[in-house]
């Protein structure tokens, strides 16, 4: 196993105590890791970033993106009964959910797997942004809803639907966080916080470029004028 500095383990430690801070208005003083999991919660689709209730769901019905452990993507009929057209696997592979697409053959279901370990060393940042396409591309379509899912649907699936929303929502992370804490009991391992972070970092300085280019842009077509 990699070993891991002491000063990455000590902020990683430091990252998941923000986290759960940023989190407790919505759990309270409980435990995440004691919350019930077995209802489907989703975080919003902006835009608008806090949509109002879609009429005819009840309070169980999945929203177009939701969040969930491998119970919920092993049930076919569930899955099938609730409109699933997409299935995002955060833990594919033998050794974790082992679904695929011939899983779901003849569902008409859209399946797209993602080999992580929910270890803090393991980089799951390499999947971000495929991750987030395949998201954003099942969003298009109004009639679609996708599940993202890992084993426990709080860490490895919770860390890229973050991902999605900083990346195609243009929300920070700490909006992201609160965004999903309001729909579902998540906590990614201090890893993926980390590499969250940097993917916050490498976004912000994204939008700040573009803002600059934006601003001199304008100013050039001022003077033409």
């Amino acid at each position: 196993m990699a070993q891991v500095p002491e000063g990455s383990m000590s902020a990683g430690f430091g990252l998941r105590k923000s986290f759960m801070s940023m989190t407790r208005p919505y759990f309270g003083s409980q435990n995440p890791l004691q919350r019930p999991v077995g209802c489907l919660l989703a975080a919003p689709r902006p835009p608008p970033p806090t949509p109002a209730p879609v009429p005819g769901q009840g309070a169980h019905s999945p929203r177009p993106l939701s969040c969930a452990p491998r119970a919920t993507a092993l049930d076919r009929y569930g899955l099938q009964k609730a409109g699933f057209t997409h299935v995002l696997n955060a833990a594919h592979g033998r050794r974790n959910v082992d679904t695929g697409p011939d899983y779901y053959r003849g569902m008409d279901i859209e399946y797209h797997g993602v080999e992580a370990d929910d270890v803090p060393t393991f980089d799951l940042s390499v999947f971000f942004y495929s991750a987030a396409a395949f998201i954003d591309g099942a969003l298009h379509a109004d009639h679609n809803k996708i599940l993202v899912h890992c084993v426990m649907g709080r860490s490895r699936s919770a860390t890229l639907v973050l991902a999605y929303l900083m990346i195609h929502r243009n929300m920070t992370l700490v909006d992201a966080i609160q965004q999903v804490a309001k729909n579902r009991c998540v906590l990614p391992n201090w890893g993926f916080l980390k590499q969250l972070r940097e993917l916050d970092k490498e976004l912000v300085q994204q939008r700040r470029q573009a803002q600059h280019s934006d601003d001199d842009s304008e100013k050039a077509s001022e003077k033409e004028l």
